[in-house]
C-alpha cells in the first residue's frame, strides 16, 4: 500500500546554533555579576540558563536524529529521539526550578541584606537576559504548535525571558525601597509560574514515550472515520502512537466481509487519515473476519455514516 514518507520537518539548525551561542555567553556574564553582587536571582537565572543550553543541545540532537535514514535494525529511524529530548527538557526545567525554590527559601531564612546598593547591576544584567532569551524564543515560535521537541525549546527560552523580567523588577524595587527580601520572593514566584507551564510538557512527553495517542487526535473519531469507509463492517485492533514529536503512526484491521480492497481504496483511506488527523504513517490490513484478539476494547457505538464521521 502507499505510504508517503516525505515528512521532513522544518529546519531549525540555525535557531539552535544561535540560541546555544547566545545563552552560553549570557551564562558567563550572569554568573560573574551574580557572584559579584551576591544576587540569588542572578545566580539562579544563570543556572537556569545553563540548563537551557543543555536543553537546546538535547532538542537539537533530537531534531537531527529524525533525519537519520532508517535501516534494517531501526525500521522507523530515530524519530523517538525527539520525544526523549522533549521529556529530558521538561525534566531539566522541573529540577532547575526545584533547586531555585529551595535556594530562595534558604535565602529568605538567612535574612540577606546586602543587595540594595547592587540593584542597578542586577537590573542591567537581567535586562540583557530579557533581550537574549526573547530573541531566542522567537526563533522557535513558528514550530511550537506542531512539534513537541521544538515546543520544549521555545518554553525554555520563554521561561528564561520571564525569569529575567522578574529579576529586573526585583532589582528595581530593591534599589528603590530597600526590600532585600524581594529577590528570593520573586525567585519563588517565577519558579511557580515556570513549574505550572512545564508540567504539561512533562506529562505529554512522558505519555508519548509510552506510545500514548497524541493529544490532538481523538481515537474514537479515527475509528469512526475508518468504519464509515465503503464496505467496512468493523475496525479491529486499532493502534495509534507517536513515532516522534511530529510523526504519528496508525495500524488497523479493516473487516470487509465482501472481499479485499483495491489500491485505490487503501490510498483513499491513507490520505484521509493524513488530511483529517495528521497521521503520517498508515498501515491497514483488510480481512474478511477478525482472526487475532484485539489489544484494545472495541468502541461501543454503531457504525456511523461517512457523512457523519468523515466530512471532507
Amino acid at each position: 500500500m502507499n505510504h508517503d514518507h516525505d515528512h521532513t520537518p522544518a529546519n531549525f539548525n540555525r535557531a539552535f546554533a544561535i540560541g546555544i551561542v547566545l545563552n552560553l555567553a549570557f551564562v558567563g556574564i550572569e554568573a560573574f555579576y551574580g557572584w559579584r553582587v551576591n544576587s540569588l536571582a542572578l545566580l539562579a537565572d544563570a543556572g537556569h540558563n545553563l540548563s537551557d543550553v543543555a536543553g537546546l543541545v538535547l532538542a537539537w540532537g533530537g531534531a537531527l536524529a529524525i533525519r537519520l535514514v532508517p535501516d534494517a535494525r531501526h525500521t522507523y529511524g530515530w524519530k523517538r529521539a525527539t520525544l526523549l529530548a522533549a521529556f529530558v527538557n521538561a525534566l531539566l526545567l522541573l529540577v532547575a526550578m526545584g533547586g531555585l525554590a529551595w535556594e530562595a527559601i534558604g535565602r529568605l531564612m538567612s535574612k540577606e541584606v546586602s543587595l540594595q546598593e547592587q540593584g542597578v547591576t542586577i537590573m542591567v544584567v537581567a535586562a540583557i537576559g530579557i533581550a537574549i532569551n526573547t530573541a531566542t524564543a522567537l526563533l522557535f515560535m513558528r514550530g511550537r504548535e506542531h512539534d513537541l521537541n521544538i515546543r520544549g525549546a521555545f518554553l525554555h527560552m520563554a521561561a528564561d525571558a520571564l525569569v529575567s523580567a522578574g529579576v529586573v523588577v526585583a532589582g528595581a524595587l530593591t534599589l528603590w525601597q530597600g526590600w532585600t527580601w524581594l529577590d528570593p520572593v520573586v525567585s519563588l514566584g517565577i519558579a511557580a509560574v515556570i513549574l505550572w507551564g512545564t508540567w504539561d510538557l512533562f506529562k505529554q512527553s512522558l505519555h508519548l514515550l509510552f506510545d500514548g495517542v497524541p493529544a490532538h487526535i481523538d481515537p474514537q473519531a479515527v475509528h469512526d472515520c475508518l468504519a464509515a469507509l465503503p464496505g467496512v463492517s468493523q475496525v479491529h485492533d486499532l493502534h495509534i502512537w507517536a513515532m516522534g514529536t511530529a510523526h504519528v503512526a496508525l495500524t488497523a484491521h479493516l473487516v470487509m466481509p465482501q472481499g479485499q480492497a483495491d489500491d485505490a481504496f487503501l490510498n483513499e483511506a491513507t490520505e484521509l487519515m493524513h488530511d483529517r488527523f495528521g497521521i503520517t504513517h498508515v498501515t491497514l490490513q483488510v480481512v474478511k473476519a477478525p482472526f487475532t484478539p484485539s489489544c484494545v476494547p472495541a468502541p461501543g457505538r454503531n457504525k456511523p455514516t461517512q457523512a457523519e464521521s468523515c466530512p471532507v
